[in-house]
C-alpha cells in the first residue's frame, strides 16, 4: 500500500510540475559563466533544474524569462528596464533545486544585475 501511495504522490507532482511550467511558473534563475557547450544555441541559453528537465522532456524548448525581483538584500532591485528574454533550455542543472534555472551569464545580464547572483523570475513556454 505504501508503494502505491509513493508512486501516485510521485504522479502527482509531475502532473502538477508540467500544469505549472505550460501556464507559466514562478521560478528562481541563477547565472553560470563561458565557456558554454551549446554554442549552436547563442548565448541566450540556460540549464534547467532536475524537476524541470524531466529527463530531457524541456531540452531545445524555449521560454520567456521575465525578472520579478530579488532573493536577497545584496541587490534590492536587481531587475533592469529591458527586464525580459527569451531563452532556449539547453541542458540539464544538477545543483539547482526545484523550480529553477540558470541562465547564461549574457542571458542573466540582459534582465538583471549580475551582482544580485539569484532572482526570482516567471517562466512562460513559448
Amino acid at each position: 500500500m505504501a508503494v502505491l501511495q509513493k508512486l501516485f504522490m510521485s504522479v502527482m507532482v509531475l502532473l502538477c510540475m508540467y500544469f505549472v511550467v505550460v501556464d507559466g511558473a514562478i521560478a528562481t534563475a541563477t547565472y553560470y559563466n563561458p565557456p558554454y557547450t551549446h554554442k549552436k544555441s547563442g548565448v541566450m541559453i540556460a540549464a534547467a533544474s532536475k524537476e524541470l528537465w524531466n529527463n530531457r522532456a524541456v531540452c531545445g524548448k524555449r521560454y520567456r524569462v521575465k525578472c520579478l525581483g530579488a532573493t536577497n538584500r545584496r541587490a534590492p532591485y536587481p531587475c533592469k528596464p529591458k527586464n525580459e528574454i527569451e531563452i532556449t533550455i539547453v541542458d540539464l542543472c544538477p545543483g539547482c533545486k526545484g523550480l529553477s534555472i540558470d541562465l547564461s551569464r549574457e542571458a542573466f545580464g540582459v534582465i538583471a544585475a549580475l551582482s544580485a547572483g539569484r532572482i526570482d523570475i516567471q517562466l512562460l513556454p513559448l
